[in-house]
């Protein structure tokens, strides 16, 4: 099998925003109460939160966390987590029919992010709440005049503001499942408002509109409106999708080659909203650009409320990351953000008991995307195999995509070899550039696709390093020659001259 990658330098797409390595947190299952906080554990520090879960969080090094939802967030009210822990009620909470103690909110997510380097993200509630509520929230976050509520936070021991930048109105309001569900006209009006009322309070903030997560053509109408109604206060438009290798969601039922093929599905719902705002900038005569925000994105498809989510990746999940990455890379004219759901136990790359956690198969693609990711994206053409599907005839067999570090002439190369039985031929050719030397390589596998890792055997699925010598290197330095394992991400770090 053979496939050639061919990468001009100076082909650049557009700068990578650091965004695209997002996260998501919400009050579901054992996310927050047993994985992120849980102030009786062992691993637990002085403010309950979990010490093992924010090392590993730390190492996928995600700039922005959302929180607190999800479904969640349109039937909270967020003053029932500030003040003193023992004062705080214990709600009835009707999206995931639980009950929330409310012992986590608003000051320990703050905490949290701010143990991580990340920048906390606030969704706010736009399903039974109201606009007061939303400011009141803001206000309270990030307010400096001495009023009411910016009293009320230095007294709950935070006489600086949090200075939160990123805050979403609503969550998924065009689904039937949500608190608070609304037409098309309906949210571009709440929105409006919302917006309006919140950037009086903090002009500096950045609003993200909830545009789509059902995938049905009223999607398009939901963007249109939107965009008639609000655009000066819009600064991302958010998009969520899950996908899962079954027949549930539109494809055949565990066939590894469709699933693979999951790569058309997530290019059509990025080109095709890059399309309709692309559109209506151009209507309203628009002078900049309006972002995508991927703010809720994962596999999930095997476990769903009677299991608190708690899904168990294989590795061939791991590659449906990987692909991802490559799409939010090969679009990232267009997306700005995306934010994997979610962090800890609930469709996780981290699973928690008690005495341990284990990093599950999907961990490693992110965190090697995260810490590999050069600051540019560069267009990249690549021919050789294929394979075809009940769906899709002669996709080609690689994924692809590449980044670059301008200033350091550092390049980096990624690619999931879709076969599940095939070693893979390869070819890395450069235009305007050359190798300068040794080429480091970053490899996740497993024994097959459907492996996972388990607290017994929690290596099954893994990254390795390696580096190519100068032989996999043609006389001109220009290509370089490997070979791509089965059912594997491949990441190759190359020096350039």
């Amino acid at each position: 099998m053979s496939n050639r990658v061919t990468i001009d330098v100076e082909r650049v797409i557009a700068p990578i925003d650091r965004n695209l390595f997002g996260g998501f947190a919400e009050h579901l299952g054992r996310c927050i109460y047993g994985g992120i906080f849980e102030p009786d554990s062992p691993h637990a520090d002085e403010r309950g939160l979990r010490g093992d879960v924010v090392a590993a969080v730390r190492r996928l090094r995600m700039p922005v966390i959302r929180y607190p939802g999800g479904n969640f967030v349109s039937g909270y009210r967020w003053r029932d987590g500030v003040g003193p822990v023992d004062e705080r009620p214990a709600r009835m909470e009707l999206a995931w029919h639980d009950l929330e103690p409310n012992r986590f909110g608003t000051n320990e997510f703050v905490g949290f992010c701010r143990a991580l380097d990340s920048e906390p993200y606030l969704a706010v509630n736009a399903g039974d709440g109201d606009m007061r509520e939303a400011r009141d929230w803001l206000e309270y976050c990030n307010g400096t005049q001495n009023s009411a509520l910016v009293e009320l936070r230095r007294q709950h021991g935070f006489e600086a503001p949090h200075r939160v930048k990123y805050w979403g109105i609503g969550n998924e309001v065009d689904g039937p499942w949500q608190i608070g569900f609304k037409t098309a006209e309906e949210y571009a009006r709440v929105y409006t408002e919302y917006a309006k009322v919140m950037k009086w309070t903090d002009p500096s903030i950045a609003l993200l509109a909830s545009a789509v997560s059902l995938w049905e053509p009223s999607w398009v109408e939901r963007v249109q409106l939107l965009m008639e109604h609000a655009t000066p206060l819009i600064d991302y438009l958010a998009i969520h999708w899950y996908v899962g290798n079954d027949a549930e969601r539109g494809y055949r039922d565990d066939d590894f080659a469709s699933y693979m093929a999951m790569s058309e599905r997530i290019e059509d719902m990025l080109s095709a909203t890059e399309g309709i705002i692309r559109a209506m900038s151009s209507a309203l005569r628009l002078e900049r650009d309006i972002p995508i925000a991927v703010d809720e994105w994962n596999v999930w498809y095997r476990v769903h409320e009677e299991g608190k989510l708690e899904e168990i990746y294989n590795l061939e999940d791991a590659l449906v990351i990987a692909m991802h990455f490559n799409a939010f890379i090969r679009h990232a004219r267009s997306v700005k953000m995306a934010n994997l759901a979610q962090l800890v136990n609930v469709i996780a790359p981290i699973l928690t008991r008690p005495d341990g956690m284990v990093l599950q198969t999907i961990f490693h693609p992110f965190e090697l995307y995260s810490r590999t990711c050069g600051d540019v994206a560069l267009d990249v053409h690549w021919t050789g195999d294929t394979f075809s599907t009940p769906e899709f005839s002669a996709l080609r067999l690689l994924d692809a995509s590449a980044t670059l570090d301008a200033q350091a002439r550092k390049l980096v190369v990624y690619l999931v070899n879709r076969s599940a039985d095939r070693s893979s031929e390869t070819t890395i050719e450069l235009h305007r550039a050359r190798f300068a030397g040794p080429v480091a390589v970053s490899l996740i596998n497993g024994p097959d696709t459907k492996a996972t890792n388990t607290f017994e055997a929690p290596d099954t699925v893994s990254l390795r390093r390696a580096a190519l010598d100068a032989s996999a290197l043609d006389a001109s330095s220009r290509a370089l020659h490997l070979t791509l394992e089965p059912h594997s991400v491949t990441a190759l770090v190359c020096d350039l001259v």
